[in-house]
C-alpha cells in the first residue's frame, strides 16, 4: 500500500493516472486518495481519484469526504463536493451548507451548486432556491452560467426569485436574472448572447423591458 501512496505522488501525471485507475478496489486508501484529490494539479488525474473513491465502503469513505468540506484549502472542498455529488448519498444533502454555496472561491462554490441540485430532497428544493438567487451577478461568464444552470435544473421553483432579482438596484444581477430567465424558457440557448441581450434589453427601462419580454414570450 505504501508503494501505491508514494507512486499516487509521482511527477509523472501518466503514471498517477494509471495508477489512480488500479487502487479503487484497495482496502484502506481513503484517506490517501483524499489527500491527493486536495492537491492534485491534473483534472483527469483527480476525476479518476474519485472514481477510485466511489469504489471504496462507502460507510468509511462518506465521513472521511465530509470532513473534508471544513479544510481550508480550496481544492479539498471543490473534489469532496464533487465526490458527494457522485456517491450520491442522500443524507449528506445537509452538509452543503449556504456558506458552501456561498464560499468566497468560485470553484468550490460551482462545485457546491451542482452537487446541492443533484442531492437536495423535493422539500428543500425552494430553500435551496432562495440561496443560490443570492449569488446572481457573482463572477465571469462561466461562473454565471455554472449558477443559471444550477437555478433553472430547479425548473419552476425559481421564477418568483428571477422576478424579484429582477428589480435588484445592481444591473449585473439583473442581467443575470435576465439570462437565468431565457434560459429557462429556451436550454439550447447559447448564454453569452443571453447575457449580451439581458443587458440590452435592462437597458431599456422596466416598462419597455417588460414588452420586449411579453413579445419574446409569444
Amino acid at each position: 500500500m505504501d508503494r501505491l501512496v508514494a507512486v499516487l505522488g509521482a511527477g509523472d501525471a501518466s503514471a498517477r493516472l494509471r495508477t489512480a485507475m488500479t487502487v479503487g478496489s484497495e482496502p484502506g486508501l481513503v484517506e490517501a486518495l483524499l489527500e491527493r484529490c486536495a492537491v492534485e494539479p491534473d483534472f483527469f488525474v483527480r476525476d479518476m481519484l474519485t472514481w477510485a473513491l466511489l469504489r471504496q465502503p462507502a460507510e468509511v469513505t462518506v465521513p472521511k469526504v465530509l470532513a473534508e468540506l471544513q479544510s481550508e484549502r480550496v481544492q479539498a472542498r471543490s473534489q469532496a463536493l464533487h465526490t458527494l455529488s457522485k456517491l450520491g448519498v442522500p443524507s449528506t444533502w445537509a452538509a452543503i451548507t449556504p456558506e458552501l454555496l456561498r464560499d468566497p472561491d468560485d470553484e468550490v462554490a460551482r462545485t457546491a451548486w451542482r452537487a446541492a441540485v443533484a442531492l437536495a430532497p423535493v422539500d428543500e428544493r425552494e430553500a435551496l432556491a432562495a440561496v443560490l438567487v443570492t449569488q446572481l451577478g457573482r463572477g465571469d461568464r462561466t461562473v454565471q452560467l455554472s449558477l443559471s444552470r444550477a437555478l433553472v435544473a430547479l425548473d419552476n421553483l425559481i421564477e418568483p426569485h428571477l422576478q424579484q432579482a429582477l428589480t435588484n438596484p445592481d444591473p449585473r444581477v439583473r442581467a443575470h436574472a435576465r439570462a437565468t430567465e431565457l434560459l429557462l424558457r429556451d436550454p439550447d440557448a447559447a448564454f453569452a448572447a443571453d447575457v449580451d441581450a439581458a443587458k440590452r434589453i435592462d437597458a431599456l427601462g422596466p416598462e419597455k423591458a417588460a414588452q420586449v419580454e411579453a413579445r419574446l414570450a409569444c
